[in-house]
């Protein structure tokens, strides 16, 4: 039957009802929130492009990490801002026992055991070319084997350390297989894994690379990164992942990618995480301040959105307010 029978605004009229029939819900279970750490001491240092985020030393992220569990946020991903003087080829500073990441993680573990805390794999921050893998002295040409043991000696570092789960972000092809196998051979086969899967070589990241301090120094990623143009890629690349062991699948960004979202959760039926990037959070900020948009309606239609097309977990900038904003109803 159709109108007059039919009368879908009869489900909109009060509060009440549309809280029933409500087909989407935003939680602060939802959220995960990025952490920059870097080196020294007494840094609380604002990332200049994305208003509301700071590097902090390991010294004084001890307030920020009290307030996300004050909140009920439950869970953290860590990235390491190494001092540049600690760069080099091989990104040794990714996997040192003593590095910043292993040194946050250890302190935020012993502070906040139920704080689920992921790290950051990667060795883009880490090496003197700004590139996820070892370079080919000859060609420029990122090496994808002879980097996997290096990811893998990173992922393994975190676990040490006391990471929950470990998320490599390099997009080399066999990397979340390098790191199962050797968090399995070290007894470490309870550290879960979310892979960066479907992770786009996008315009969307400019302002994260100044806060990790990791944009290449010659060249681009698009030679490990996807296409933006590709979708059916990206579903072989969350199969690949799966195969090789990844607990928690991610679709990078998010906010122009709903599309994949939504391909791989119907495809694959298992955890999907929605990375709403460092673009993303700084357009909609920017925007706000200068009094264009409604931030918190904007910021929830936006993760809202992401849940909608299929995240199960969103990292996000945006964490804390979200948190605070669902307190206050």
């Amino acid at each position: 039957m159709g109108f007059p029978q039919t009368r879908l605004r009869r489900l909109r009229n009060s509060a009440a009802i549309r809280r029933m029939v409500l087909e989407t819900r935003l939680s602060t279970d939802n959220l995960m929130y990025p952490v920059f750490v870097t080196g020294g001491m007494g840094i609380r240092q604002p990332v200049e492009s994305m208003s509301g985020v700071y590097r902090y030393s390991v010294d004084t992220l001890g307030a920020e990490i009290d307030e996300v569990v004050s909140l009920g946020i439950p869970g953290i991903i860590v990235f390491g801002v190494p001092d540049p003087a600690h760069k080099d080829e091989k990104a040794s500073a990714a996997y040192a026992e003593d590095g910043i990441v292993q040194s946050a993680v250890r302190q935020i573990k012993a502070a906040h055991k139920e704080l689920l805390v992921a790290t950051d794999v990667c060795l883009c921050g880490y090496t003197s070319h700004g590139h996820c893998g070892v370079v080919c002295p000859t060609t420029g040409n990122i090496l994808n084997d002879p980097s996997l043991n290096l990811l893998a000696r990173t992922g393994l570092s975190h676990a040490r350390a006391g990471a929950d789960m470990v998320a490599p972000s390099d997009m080399m092809d066999g990397r979340v297989r390098a790191i199962r196998e050797l968090l399995d051979r070290e007894g470490l086969e309870d550290v879960s894994i979310m892979s960066y899967a479907a992770k786009y070589a996008s315009a969307f990241y400019g302002p994260f690379r100044e806060a990790a301090d990791s944009a290449p120094q010659f060249g681009d990623r698009r030679s490990y990164q996807m296409d933006p143009a590709n979708s059916t890629e990206a579903l072989r690349e969350v199969a690949e992942d799966i195969e090789e062991g990844a607990d928690i699948v991610m679709v990078k960004p998010a906010l122009s990618y709903l599309d994949i979202i939504r391909k791989v959760k119907d495809e694959f039926r298992m955890p999907v995480a929605a990375y709403n990037v460092s673009g993303e959070y700084a357009m909609v900020r920017a925007a706000a301040q200068k009094g264009w948009v409604d931030e918190r309606s904007l910021v929830l239609e936006m993760l809202t959105s992401m849940r909608r097309a299929g995240a199960d977990i969103i990292l996000t900038y945006f964490a804390k307010d979200v948190a605070r904003w669902m307190r206050e109803g």
